[in-house]
Protein backbone atom coordinates (compact mmCIF):
# COMPACT_ATOMS: atom_id res chain seq x y z
CA UNK A 1 0.00 0.00 0.00
CA UNK A 2 2.90 2.07 1.07
CA UNK A 3 4.76 1.60 -2.15
CA UNK A 4 1.54 2.60 -4.41
CA UNK A 5 1.40 5.80 -2.68
CA UNK A 6 4.71 6.52 -2.93
CA UNK A 7 4.85 5.94 -6.72
CA UNK A 8 1.71 7.91 -7.04
CA UNK A 9 3.72 10.81 -5.53
CA UNK A 10 6.31 10.34 -7.42
CA UNK A 11 4.76 10.07 -11.07
CA UNK A 12 2.74 13.23 -9.75
CA UNK A 13 5.57 15.37 -8.63
CA UNK A 14 7.54 14.26 -11.68
CA UNK A 15 5.05 15.44 -14.28
CA UNK A 16 3.96 18.47 -12.45
CA UNK A 17 7.44 19.28 -12.58
CA UNK A 18 7.87 18.38 -16.40
CA UNK A 19 4.25 20.86 -16.82
CA UNK A 20 7.24 23.18 -14.94
CA UNK A 21 9.65 22.72 -17.53
CA UNK A 22 7.37 23.37 -20.22
CA UNK A 23 6.22 26.89 -19.54
CA UNK A 24 10.03 27.79 -19.37
CA UNK A 25 9.89 29.27 -22.18
CA UNK A 26 7.00 31.68 -21.57
CA UNK A 27 9.11 32.73 -18.58
CA UNK A 28 12.23 33.87 -20.55
CA UNK A 29 10.55 35.13 -22.66
CA UNK A 30 9.06 37.71 -20.20
CA UNK A 31 12.41 38.05 -18.63
CA UNK A 32 14.37 38.78 -21.94
CA UNK A 33 11.17 41.51 -22.63
CA UNK A 34 11.46 42.88 -18.77
CA UNK A 35 15.44 43.77 -19.37
CA UNK A 36 14.93 45.09 -23.17
CA UNK A 37 12.64 47.33 -21.60
CA UNK A 38 14.20 48.44 -18.74
CA UNK A 39 17.13 49.05 -20.77
CA UNK A 40 15.26 50.81 -23.61
CA UNK A 41 14.57 53.76 -20.38
CA UNK A 42 17.79 53.60 -19.24
CA UNK A 43 19.49 54.23 -22.64
CA UNK A 44 16.90 56.94 -23.36
CA UNK A 45 17.78 58.57 -19.94
CA UNK A 46 21.51 58.72 -20.94
CA UNK A 47 20.77 59.98 -24.08
CA UNK A 48 19.01 62.85 -22.82
CA UNK A 49 20.78 63.18 -19.52
CA UNK A 50 23.96 62.26 -19.06
CA UNK A 51 25.11 61.17 -22.70
CA UNK A 52 27.84 58.34 -21.75
CA UNK A 53 28.91 55.64 -23.97
CA UNK A 54 26.94 52.42 -24.15
CA UNK A 55 29.82 50.17 -22.64
CA UNK A 56 29.76 52.09 -19.24
CA UNK A 57 25.74 52.13 -19.40
CA UNK A 58 25.95 47.97 -20.00
CA UNK A 59 28.58 47.33 -17.65
CA UNK A 60 26.98 49.40 -15.09
CA UNK A 61 23.47 47.44 -15.26
CA UNK A 62 24.89 44.01 -16.08
CA UNK A 63 22.16 41.41 -15.17
CA UNK A 64 21.94 37.94 -15.97
CA UNK A 65 20.05 37.03 -18.34
CA UNK A 66 19.68 36.43 -22.14
CA UNK A 67 19.07 40.23 -23.48
CA UNK A 68 22.17 41.55 -21.23
CA UNK A 69 24.32 38.49 -23.00
CA UNK A 70 22.83 39.48 -26.31
CA UNK A 71 24.25 43.22 -25.71
CA UNK A 72 27.66 42.14 -24.41
CA UNK A 73 28.23 39.69 -27.71
CA UNK A 74 26.25 41.83 -30.11
CA UNK A 75 26.00 38.50 -32.12
CA UNK A 76 22.51 38.47 -33.69
CA UNK A 77 23.32 34.59 -34.74
CA UNK A 78 22.54 33.44 -30.81
CA UNK A 79 19.14 35.10 -30.83
CA UNK A 80 16.85 33.28 -28.14
CA UNK A 81 15.11 30.37 -29.89
CA UNK A 82 11.88 31.41 -27.68
CA UNK A 83 11.39 34.55 -30.19
CA UNK A 84 9.61 34.66 -33.27
CA UNK A 85 11.02 35.69 -36.52
CA UNK A 86 9.35 39.26 -36.14
CA UNK A 87 10.63 40.06 -33.43
CA UNK A 88 13.72 38.36 -33.84
CA UNK A 89 14.39 41.17 -37.02
CA UNK A 90 13.17 43.88 -34.49
CA UNK A 91 15.99 42.58 -32.00
CA UNK A 92 18.56 42.93 -34.70
CA UNK A 93 17.34 45.90 -35.62
CA UNK A 94 17.41 46.98 -32.23
CA UNK A 95 20.89 45.76 -31.64
CA UNK A 96 22.17 47.84 -34.82
CA UNK A 97 20.68 50.96 -33.71
CA UNK A 98 22.56 51.37 -30.35
CA UNK A 99 25.20 53.81 -30.76
CA UNK A 100 24.42 54.22 -34.50
CA UNK A 101 24.06 58.00 -35.62
CA UNK A 102 23.42 61.19 -33.41
CA UNK A 103 21.73 60.96 -30.36
CA UNK A 104 18.76 63.72 -31.97
CA UNK A 105 18.08 60.05 -34.17
CA UNK A 106 18.35 57.76 -31.42
CA UNK A 107 16.17 59.43 -28.96
CA UNK A 108 13.34 59.52 -32.32
CA UNK A 109 14.08 55.87 -32.27
CA UNK A 110 13.85 54.47 -28.91
CA UNK A 111 11.19 56.71 -28.26
CA UNK A 112 9.24 55.30 -30.82
CA UNK A 113 10.56 51.54 -29.42
CA UNK A 114 8.81 52.22 -26.08
CA UNK A 115 5.31 51.65 -26.56
CA UNK A 116 6.20 48.54 -28.39
CA UNK A 117 8.29 46.94 -25.97
CA UNK A 118 5.99 47.92 -23.49
CA UNK A 119 3.39 46.15 -25.27
CA UNK A 120 5.48 43.28 -25.52
CA UNK A 121 6.35 43.24 -22.38
CA UNK A 122 2.58 43.32 -21.11
CA UNK A 123 1.85 40.56 -23.38
CA UNK A 124 4.93 38.18 -22.52
CA UNK A 125 3.82 38.70 -18.52
CA UNK A 126 0.09 37.76 -19.75
CA UNK A 127 1.43 34.96 -21.66
CA UNK A 128 4.03 33.49 -18.98
CA UNK A 129 1.16 34.34 -16.12
CA UNK A 130 -1.76 31.88 -18.07
CA UNK A 131 0.89 29.36 -19.63
CA UNK A 132 2.71 28.61 -16.77
CA UNK A 133 -0.43 28.00 -14.90
CA UNK A 134 -1.86 25.99 -17.58
CA UNK A 135 1.52 23.77 -18.13
CA UNK A 136 1.66 23.24 -14.57
CA UNK A 137 -2.19 21.50 -13.63
CA UNK A 138 -1.98 20.11 -16.92
CA UNK A 139 1.06 18.50 -15.60
CA UNK A 140 -0.59 17.66 -12.76
CA UNK A 141 -3.52 15.95 -14.26
CA UNK A 142 -1.62 14.43 -16.10
CA UNK A 143 0.11 12.53 -13.11
CA UNK A 144 -3.31 11.97 -11.78
CA UNK A 145 -4.23 10.30 -15.23
CA UNK A 146 -1.17 8.23 -15.36
CA UNK A 147 -2.07 7.34 -11.69
CA UNK A 148 -5.19 5.90 -12.34
CA UNK A 149 -4.50 4.13 -15.57
CA UNK A 150 -0.95 2.31 -13.65
CA UNK A 151 -2.59 1.54 -10.33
Amino acid sequence: MWLKLMLSAVIIAFCTFMGYLAASKYRSRRKFFTQMTTFNERYLNELTFSRRAIKDLIGETRENGDFYELLEKKDVQSLPQYLSEQEKKECVDYLKMLGAGDSASQKGYFSAKKKSLESKKAESEKAAKDRGELYVKLGLLAGLAFVILIL
